[in-house]
């Protein structure tokens, strides 16, 4: 890599590096300090292709999420079996990835910008703006980020759109697979809306029990498959179908509750 060669996007990859290194460093201690991350299937990660790769995850912050994706990702391609331990897995990270957001949660003060740098592909959301429901067309130019992306490495989405739990999924998602035929990799994550506050900025609580599972890629046809069976498959991949509205058993609560407090120990 040359010191002004850039991405498909413009962006100086010299310094996304120094960028990815450096908030990298500064979160790590969120995942594996304040609370213990656990992951579930890095091995999924070592054995995807380098580009043309769609992950579709559920969304419970606005930035912790991510931030934790590139911890995971990096973590093992380096070799970590379902561990971000030693944060030297940063120092040769993967640069060609990237995640789709709302074009004006990337412009709402420094930090968002600094992190649009590192990878975001930013649209403009066509049902919600400023706070307000709306309805506008997709951009063409959104779609060909999108594809530039995928061509050029990995994408992260989140195809609810918000972090509101069990909200539907956005059929532009499904469009994509059918139009792009991505690897499509699901991964499901709890914990992080009560570890952090909505931004996932701020750490919020201690010790809670934050999990990252890495599910096998789905199984689609790309060319016979309608949109609403893919929206479907992606519902239950991620665990956001109306039927997993249900109870928590009790012994499943007894049993996190008992993790947390084994941690807490650990931690003082």
């Amino acid at each position: 890599m040359g010191l002004f060669d850039k991405n498909p996007f413009g962006h100086n990859l010299f310094v996304k590096k120094w960028l990815i290194r450096i908030l990298g460093v500064l979160s790590h201690r969120r995942f594996r300090g304040f609370n213990e991350l656990q992951i579930e299937g890095s091995d999924v990660i070592k054995n995807l292709p380098d580009t043309n790769v769609l992950f579709i995850s559920n969304h419970q912050t606005y930035f912790a999420d991510v931030v934790a994706m590139f911890h995971v990702f990096n973590a093992s391609l380096s070799g970590r079996d379902d561990s971000i331990k030693n944060v030297g897995y940063l120092w040769q990270p993967k640069l060609n990835m990237y995640y789709v957001a709302a074009k004006e949660t990337m412009r709402s003060g420094l930090l968002p910008k600094i992190m649009a740098y590192v990878g975001s592909i930013s649209i403009e959301r066509t049902w919600r703006s400023e706070g307000k429901d709306v309805n506008r067309q997709v951009k063409m130019s959104d779609i060909s980020a999108i594809s530039k992306a995928l061509d050029d490495g990995w994408v992260i989405t989140f195809p609810q759109g918000t972090t509101t739990p069990f909200k539907p999924i956005r059929k532009g998602t499904a469009h994509i697979i059918k139009r792009y035929k991505p690897v499509v990799v699901p991964i499901v994550i709890d914990g992080f809306r009560r570890s952090f506050d909505k931004k996932g900025l701020r750490v919020k609580k201690k010790n809670v029990y934050q999990s990252f599972e890495i599910k096998q890629p789905l199984e689609i046809d790309y060319e016979n498959e309608t949109i609403d069976s893919i929206v479907e498959k992606i519902e239950y991949a991620i665990e956001q179908h109306p039927s997993f509205l249900k109870v928590i058993p009790q012994e499943e609560l007894i049993a996190k509750e008992e993790l947390n407090k084994q941690r807490e120990w650990l931690e003082n």
